[in-house]
């Protein structure tokens, strides 16, 4: 007998022809990885590990790559939390999170949570290393040095101490010797180009850099080097334009302490009492933020001193211990400031030698810098001969500079050299300038006395630390002339 076939109804239909659609899948946590998208693979295993269907055991793996996640991402905190939720972890585990530690800048914690991993592991020996530089330890710091071996890893650890610790040549020649090994990792261009950076080859890092961006123009970092190169070359302007493409293509540069911090530096210190107090004691801690090393606290001293606010620029900097030529420059400019507003004898004292630390040294004696800080070194010894030798020798580099020119007149006049003195201190555009100017007329009996009386006002209303100075010239003079104010 024969039957005819049921009639397919059309809901049916729509549902087998929907079964022979091929569901498209998403992206899984390896895809993710392997493109850098820890965002991504973070989400997925977020999912994952809160699903009521995972396993124990797949849900032990989801959190150990979650936390591997968090800490690319920079969620420091995070990734250790997680590692602390993983049960039976493998004794690699130690390790990772004693390296969450040290981004935490938990250095003493970091070393003795390594110590509890396999010894057997390079990473282990690599964190003590850096540990042991990050806390002063000289002796374990030598005993961890002798154990790297010539792995790229190792050698990359190597290198990082040494810039850290300002050997900048011996990191460019690790680096280098690195790339030629290892061509296809571009990612090494970018520490190479941020030593050049810091040896003061800024065309140089720029070229490097560039064969990085090329392949990632949206990293961050890269960026950061760029502008920071920008900055030294032309200007805050341009530097700020480099940075600038960050925020076209959507990166929202408030959550990035570094570039926030740099935008400071760019715009010569605008909002810095907002933003860099915040940042001064984490930046000598950050991955990869080596080249705003120098440039962390002095931001904040630099803006305290031109605000008047020297003590605070002091306590600021004062267990701040010097290791590069800017710092000790910062030092002593903070020592002779405070020494000269409180008549103290040890703070000038104390100016002076950084000042000569500087200025001797073989690197920095034929530098502008290096002959600036001479000068300041006679300026406090009162040497005035020597200081005009010195700022005669960068004259023509700081021909338009209000400071040099007010620094250079005064110790003209120290000498005897009245005419230079008056060329020189006429320069000073500001107002004190001119306040000088007119105190010169009236000297050479060319301006009344009456018009003293109006520059007196004048300066009275300025908070300059050099006014008292000039006042206390002028009164002098006053006396001694009988002329009453």
């Amino acid at each position: 007998m024969y039957t005819a076939k049921p009639k397919t109804t059309l809901k049916a239909k729509q549902a087998q022809d929907a079964a022979k659609v091929k569901v498209k899948k998403g992206p899984s946590v390896e895809e993710c990885v392997a493109r850098r998208d820890f965002t991504g693979a973070a989400t997925i295993l977020e999912f994952n590990v809160k699903s009521d269907d995972t396993k124990v055991e797949d849900k032990r793996m989801h959190l150990l790559w979650l936390a591997y996640c968090y800490f690319h991402l920079g969620h420091y905190q995070r990734a250790l939390d997680t590692y602390e939720e993983v049960r039976d972890p493998p004794e690699d585990v130690f390790l990772f999170r004693a390296c969450c530690m040290y981004y935490l800048q938990l250095y003493k914690e970091a070393t003795k949570e390594a110590l509890k991993g396999p010894s057997s592991n390079p990473l282990q020996n690599r964190i003590l290393f850096h540990c042991a530089h990050k806390l002063g330890d000289e002796d374990k710091l030598l005993v961890y040095h002798q154990k790297l071996s010539q792995c790229k890893e190792d050698q990359l650890s190597l290198a990082a101490i040494h810039y850290l610790r300002n050997h900048f040549q011996e990191a460019t020649d690790i680096y280098k010797r690195l790339l030629l090994e290892n061509r296809d990792d571009i990612a090494l261009n970018v520490y190479v180009a941020m030593c050049y950076y810091k040896l003061d080859y800024y065309d140089v890092s720029l070229e490097i850099m560039q064969t990085y961006l090329q392949a990632f123009p949206d990293s961050v970092i890269a960026i950061n080097v760029k502008a920071c190169n920008q900055f030294k070359l032309y200007n805050g302007n341009a530097a700020k334009d480099e940075l600038r493409a960050l925020t076209d293509k959507g990166y929202n540069i408030e959550n990035n302490d570094l570039v926030n911090h740099n935008m400071v530096v760019f715009d010569d210190g605008q909002n810095a009492l907002r933003t860099l107090p915040q940042v001064v004691d984490s930046f000598s801690e950050a991955r990869l933020n080596l080249v705003e090393y120098c440039l962390r606290d002095a931001s904040v001293v630099i803006y305290y001193l031109k605000h008047g606010k020297v003590q605070e620029a002091f306590d600021l900097i004062k267990d701040i211990e010097p290791s590069t030529p800017q710092e000790y420059i910062l030092k002593g400019v903070v020592h002779a400031t405070l020494g000269q507003q409180t008549n103290s004898r040890q703070h000038i004292k104390t100016a002076q030698q950084y000042f000569q630390l500087v200025g001797s040294s073989p690197t920095e004696c034929d530098t502008i810098p290096g002959r600036q800080c001479m000068a300041s070194c006679f300026y406090l010894l009162k040497q005035f001969e020597d200081v005009n030798i010195y700022l005669n020798s960068v004259k023509q580099y700081m021909y338009n500079e209000d400071d040099f020119n007010w620094n250079f007149g005064v110790s003209l006049c120290n000498t005897g050299s009245h005419a230079e003195a008056l060329e020189t201190l006429l320069r000073v555009q500001c107002k004190r300038g001119a306040c000088v100017g007119v105190f010169q007329k009236v000297v050479a009996g060319k301006a009344s006395h009456v018009e003293l009386e109006e520059v007196f006002g004048m300066l009275k209303t300025n908070n300059n630390p050099q006014v008292e100075y000039i006042v206390r010239i002028m009164k002098k003079w006053c006396t001694e002339n009988g002329i009453s104010l």
